[in-house]
């Protein structure tokens, strides 16, 4: 299989916007149901939903159109959790990544291009603040999340290695600093500092302050110590995030079923890595993935993301929504449906952000991917189409061919597979 330049039907000459008035025509596009539909979108959003060839045409006011035949149509995916200032750095040859600004940014910015490109049009990374490079980190990040304005929703999370003690107190005001500039959300690892429970309260004020999203990164591999944080983060008005809790995979059934019922009550939103952990957990244990399942036989709100992109904490990490959906189901314990629905509904649920469902009215953030079922969509997710507020932002084409049986030592053009 090679990628190639898009041919034929269904792929747009160039990614390029769309005019804002007549919009966009989806043609012959498939749904989850089955169902083969016309999509018409207008500023941002969907405008209407019908069955293939039923919506109107004015040729006054004619949209452009895209033929989706062959493609299934789905809320587009989202990046709940990311460290894309570290992204592409592996192999690593025994040096740590570069912290110049300029390679930050320019980091930051590829890795979100390549999830764009599987489909995630919005995307949370964490940021270390503090230390000797205090919020130059934060600010390549903001910069690059200005540059890619458009194509991407972008937001950082500011993290601190250090709340506790004297020097917590200036780590702390740097936190508060972080959100001025443009963190949407604060979080880190309780679990690092020498008292996690005044590095989650330091956290926990901070955003009752400034009214911003909190998100904390935990290996879960302490029921006792994960109880304490579910119970400190429980009736804070701010929304609250914890991940990826890989000890609860480890963890015996009813130990995790008490966890899992703490975090319900607590009304956080688990985020599962199932293609690999980050640089914030412990490497030095087996990699494990918290059970979807458990969590929402519980009530707890689940999101999964893909955590590394190819840096030390993963080197072979892709940052693929739709790969992270495959694991889950692949791992029997939720549906294919399920799965997707950790990537996209649970993962924009995590980041604030509003919901997506092919019906009119709701944003135009959609992922077109060859194939005509979800659960073969996840199994051979090649050819791709993202739309971003309404207008073609990425796309990917793969062509897979195979060479004449017949041919006996002489080269012949290849021949595609059929259906």
């Amino acid at each position: 299989m090679a990628d190639s330049q898009p041919q034929g039907p269904g792929v747009p000459d160039q990614p390029s916007p769309t005019p804002t008035g007549k919009g966009l025509l989806l043609t012959g596009a498939r749904l989850k149901d089955g169902r083969t539909v016309d999509v018409r979108l207008r500023n941002g959003r969907i405008d209407a939903v019908s069955a293939a060839g039923s919506l109107p045409r004015d040729e006054a006011d004619r949209p452009p159109r895209m033929d989706l035949a062959g493609y299934l149509l789905l809320p587009a995916p989202a990046e709940p959790h990311a460290h894309h200032d570290t992204a592409l750095t592996a192999p690593a040859r025994g040096l740590p990544p570069s912290r110049k600004p300029a390679h930050i940014q320019r980091r930051t910015t590829d890795a979100a291009l390549l999830q764009l490109g599987h489909g995630a049009t919005a995307v949370r990374t964490h940021v270390p603040i503090g230390g000797r490079d205090g919020l130059a980190t934060l600010q390549a990040v903001l910069a690059a999340r200005r540059a890619l304005r458009g194509l991407t929703e972008l937001t950082a999370v500011a993290v601190p290695r250090l709340l506790s003690g004297i020097a917590g107190a200036d780590t702390a005001a740097m936190v508060e600093d972080a959100v001025r500039m443009g963190a949407t959300a604060i979080g880190g690892c309780p679990d690092l500092d020498p008292d996690p429970a005044e590095y989650t309260a330091t956290l926990l004020d901070i955003a009752a302050e400034h009214g911003c999203a909190v998100d904390l990164h935990t290996d879960a591999r302490d029921p006792a110590r994960l109880a304490e944080l579910a119970g400190a983060v429980g009736g804070v008005g701010a929304p609250v995030t914890v991940g990826p809790c890989g000890g609860l995979g480890r963890m015996a059934g009813h130990t995790v079923a008490d966890v899992a019922d703490r975090l319900a009550a607590a009304n956080a939103t688990v985020t599962l890595l199932p293609q690999g952990g980050c640089a914030l957990t412990d490497r030095q244990l087996p990699f494990a993935t918290a059970p979807l399942r458990v969590l929402q036989d519980a009530g707890v709100r689940v999101a999964a993301g893909s955590g590394a992109v190819r840096d030390t904490a993963n080197p072979v990490g892709r940052g693929d929504p739709l790969e992270a959906a495959y694991l889950l189901a692949a791992q029997g314990a939720v549906s294919a449906a399920e799965g997707y629905e950790a990537v996209s509904a649970g993962a924009r649920t995590a980041l604030g952000l509003p919901a997506v469902r092919v019906e009119p009215g709701f944003p135009a953030e959609l992922l077109a991917v060859r194939g005509e079922t979800l659960e073969g969509a996840l199994s051979l997710a090649y050819s791709r189409v993202v739309l971003h507020r309404g207008r073609v932002v990425a796309r990917t084409s793969a062509v897979r061919e195979f060479c004449d049986a017949d041919a006996a030592g002489t080269p012949e053009l290849p021949r595609q597979a059929q259906g």
